[in-house]
Formats: structure tokens, sequence, C-alpha cells
């Protein structure tokens, strides 16, 4: 009787987990919002406990945060159009500079390797083309859905019109005082998760944006927002934002000390950020196997794309908080965070 009931959980498992998986992927319109928005909610709990210790009604408290949100955008969208405008005001100067290099470039290749390129078409204006500019509109029509499904979830998250530890409490967790310590749990290390991840995201791009500044390469404003932004994804977006920085330098840069400098310097900011700033903050309960970051930014990645990327680790810390709660997964908790278990505790 208990093999038969084993068998029959294993294969409910096989059947539920592929669709579970399958509801997460065509229903990401749904939750890449849901879970974004629980994040940022999150950021603000602490402000909405202090405001409601100081006897704040609800709803004004809920307005507050939802006008930082608001001035946190506004101060994105400032940024994105200072580094356009940026853009448009060097294009006279940099693009035909940037177009005899790269020509130079292709005909090296084509005469080395037999790398044959389309002759006479302006890459730069590729982006213009009817097919390009179609994607950018859907794109920005996505992207602004997707923002005002998430601040419409972040007012249901601060109005505790969702909320987690009753999820918990009545689903997997089914008793009180673990409900709240594992809720808490989750709460810490994601708070500390975003604010040091964001902090260190914004010091990446300050000195990225410096550096591109000391060294006269083109586009600091831009480029210390995209390193900025793609810093949010762990461990690849580091590597990103080097090689596609190194890749603009050496189009634009002659190959000489200057551009290996420049390169170094770049490099030298994602390192000591990322590197070895970052997991300080974090501290050592927090971390996780590197195999485990690299196999959650895949699945995540392949499930929502850019923002899965970003969301992964978030989400994966949430996981092993959870599965540390039962003692029939606390080996997979250990093996997500990278610890040694006595078996003995399992």
């Amino acid at each position: 009787m208990l093999d038969q009931r084993r068998t029959t959980n294993v294969l409910l498992l096989i059947i539920v987990v592929p669709l579970v998986f399958y509801l997460l992927k065509i229903l990401s319109f749904i939750f890449i919002p849901l879970v974004f928005s629980m994040f940022i909610a999150l950021l603000f709990l602490p402000l909405m406990r202090w405001f409601g210790r100081r006897k704040i009604p609800k709803f004004v408290s809920v307005i507050i945060v939802l006008l930082l949100v608001i001035g946190g955008l506004k101060l994105g969208i400032e940024l994105i159009q200072l580094s356009s405008k940026e853009i448009i005001a060097t294009k006279s100067e940099f693009f035909p500079k940037a177009e005899e290099r790269l020509g130079e470039i292709k005909l090296y290749l084509s005469d080395t390797f037999g790398v044959e390129y389309e002759q006479n078409k302006n890459i730069f204006a590729q982006f213009f083309e009817k097919e390009n500019l179609g994607s950018t509109i859907g794109f920005l029509r996505t992207f602004l859905t997707t923002l005002l499904m998430t601040v419409f979830f972040v007012i249901l998250w601060l109005a505790e019109s969702i909320n987690v530890y009753k999820l918990l409490n009545n689903t997997l967790l089914k008793q009180k005082y673990t409900s709240v310590k594992t809720f808490m749990k989750i709460e810490n290390d994601l708070i500390k998760f975003i604010k040091v991840k964001f902090l260190v995201s914004v010091l990446t791009g300050l000195f990225t944006g410096l550096m591109c500044v000391f060294f006269d390469v083109s586009f600091p404003i831009f480029w210390g927002l995209f390193a900025f932004a793609i810093n949010f994804v762990q461990m690849v977006g580091s590597f990103i934002s080097v090689i596609l920085l190194s890749i603009f330098a050496f189009v634009e840069l002659d190959p000489t000390s200057t551009l290996f400098f420049f390169i170094l310097s770049v490099a030298l900011v994602q390192v000591v950020f990322g590197a070895i700033l970052e997991p300080i903050f974090m501290g050592k309960s927090f971390s996780i196997n590197i195999i485990a970051v690299l196999v959650m930014l895949m699945f995540w990645g392949f499930l929502w794309g850019i923002p899965g990327l970003i969301m992964a680790i978030p989400i994966t810390v949430f996981i092993k908080i959870i599965l540390e709660q039962f003692p029939g997964t606390k080996l997979i908790a250990s093996l997500l965070s990278g610890k040694q278990t006595d078996l003995k505790e399992l």
C-alpha cells in the first residue's frame, strides 16, 4: 500500500511539474509583473510598517510609496532621454568615424578569413528599417503593459490584498509559527538582496560611465545606464557589459595602450563591485552554488526571457528558503546553497 501511494505521488509529480512550467510560460504576461511587484512591495514593506506605527492610514501610505516608485521611474526616464540627446548630439561626429573603422575591420576579415558582408549598407541606419522599427514599437507596447500591470500588483501587495504569509500558511506551511518564521526569512533575505544589488548596480554604472569619460569613450551616460541595468543579471551581466564595451571601444579607439587600459579599467569595475564587494555585503548565509546560479539563469531565461534572467536569483532564494522547511527537501536546499549538510539532519 505504501509503495503504491509512493508510485502514485511520483506519477502525479511527473504530470504536475511540466504543467506548472507550461502555465508559467504561457501566462508570463501575468506572472512576470506579479513577481516583479512582489520584490518592489517587499522593498517598501519596512516603510509601510513605519507608517503603520505612526498611525498613518494605509491608503495614504500606499499613495506615498507609489509616488516614490513613480519618482524613481521619472528619474530613469530622464536619464534615458539625456542619453538619447547625448547620442544624437554626437551623431555627426561619431557615426562616420565608426563606419570608417568598421569598414576597415570588415575589409581585414574579408581578406584574411574570406568573410563576406553586404556592401554599401549603413549598419546604424538598419535600426530605422521598417521591420526593426516595428519590433521596437512592439517592445515598447509590451513594456508599458507590463509596467502598468506591475504597478497594479504593487498596490495589491501593499494594500495586503495579496498576502504571502497567508498564502504560505494556507498552502505549503500549515503551521502558524513556521509560516511566520519562513515569511520573515524570505522578507529579510530578499530585501537584503534587492538593496545590495541595487546599490552595487548603481556604483557599477557610475564608475563605468566615469571610465568612459576618463578615456574619452563616446556615450558615457548610455554605457553607465547599460552597465547599471545589465548588472541585475547575475554573473552573465558583467561579462556582457565588458565584452560590448570592449568591442565598442575597439571600434572607436585606436588599438593602443589606451584601449588596453580602458578594457582593464571596466573589467576591474565589474570585479571590484560584483565579485568582491557584493558577496561581502550579501554575507555567507546568502551564498548560492555557482552551478545552481547558471542553471536557474538558463531555466528562467528560457521561460521568461530578460525578466526571467533578472529575477532568477531572487526566485531561487525564495525556493531555497521554502525547501529548507521540509525534511525531505533539505538536501535540495543545501545543494542550491552549496553548503555541506550532515545527512543525520535530513
